[in-house]
């Protein structure tokens, strides 16, 4: 029950009314027996935003698409993986300073070394937004040798640069030769089903493929590596476990991964 000792939580993005995020932290809260309610807040103007993260008093918020890396200026401090992962998802009021943290990393890692192990291996990311630069964040943190690709040439060549990585134009994917694919793009998200940003003869037997998109949750892009005789990994790993980071910075309590991956396919059903 929503009473005055309610903590308040929340997603912005634009846009988020597909955001599958209330689910999991609802979810999770009402498990772990804590007064605490988590909406979705579409923004049209982060600054006005941001005043009302702060003048409400609201505990947490997460940060998705488009305002993971222009976020920044408008916060207090950054923990030490978000400022150098440039990037930030999670923000956590601490005594009236909105301090921003990343765990896009930390459940991406997490969901590849399920399936994995990654340390040395060759990688291709396709993507260099927010969730791309996390993840290339954990893969340089376990020595992979990365290949990025993005449509914006120079913002692919400006992510590569940094992490010390590849970026390589369309034309030299074919025949390149890697152990993981992972999709950082919005490439084959719903309504746009039918898309994949990669043809499905890239794809090599026994490579491990993992998609950020769970909407839908078998997308064009999994189930063509499927085909080819890939291990996948589909975009609720990578959300479930990011959430439940999220949870344990704000409450300091870690909740039930498992659990959280049941409510996002209910969810999806």
């Amino acid at each position: 029950m929503i009473d005055a000792k309610t903590r308040l939580y929340g997603v912005i993005g634009n846009p988020v009314r597909h955001s599958l995020s209330p689910v999991i932290h609802n979810g999770a809260f009402r498990r772990m027996g804590l007064n605490a309610a988590y909406l979705a807040f579409e923004v049209l103007n982060l600054a006005e935003a941001m005043s009302g993260i702060r003048g409400l008093g609201i505990r947490g918020v997460s940060v998705t698409i488009p305002f993971k890396t222009v976020i920044i200026p408008f916060l207090d401090g950054l923990e030490d993986v978000a400022g150098r992962i440039q990037a930030v998802n999670t923000i956590s009021n601490e005594g009236g300073k909105l301090i921003g943290y990343n765990t896009d990393w930390r459940g991406a890692l997490e969901a590849l070394e399920e399936k994995t192990n990654l340390e040395g291996k060759k990688v291709l990311l396709l993507g260099a937004g927010g969730a791309a630069r996390a993840i290339a964040f954990g893969l340089k943190e376990r020595s992979c040798q990365v290949f990025i690709f993005n449509r914006s040439e120079e913002k692919g060549q400006r992510l590569a640069g940094e992490m010390g990585f590849t970026h390589l134009p369309f034309s030299s994917l074919n025949g390149l030769d890697v152990d993981v694919v992972i999709n950082a793009t919005s490439g084959g998200m719903h309504p746009k089903d039918s898309e994949t940003p990669l043809p499905k003869e890239f794809f090599k037997k026994e490579a491990t493929v993992m998609d950020i998109v769970y909407k839908p949750l078998r997308t064009k892009f999994l189930r063509e590596a499927e085909e080819r005789g890939c291990r996948t990994i589909d975009g609720l790993e990578m959300l479930a476990r990011q959430g439940a980071a999220q949870i344990e910075i704000w409450t300091g309590k870690k909740p039930d991964t498992g659990e959280i991956k049941e409510d996002l396919k209910k969810a999806l059903r």
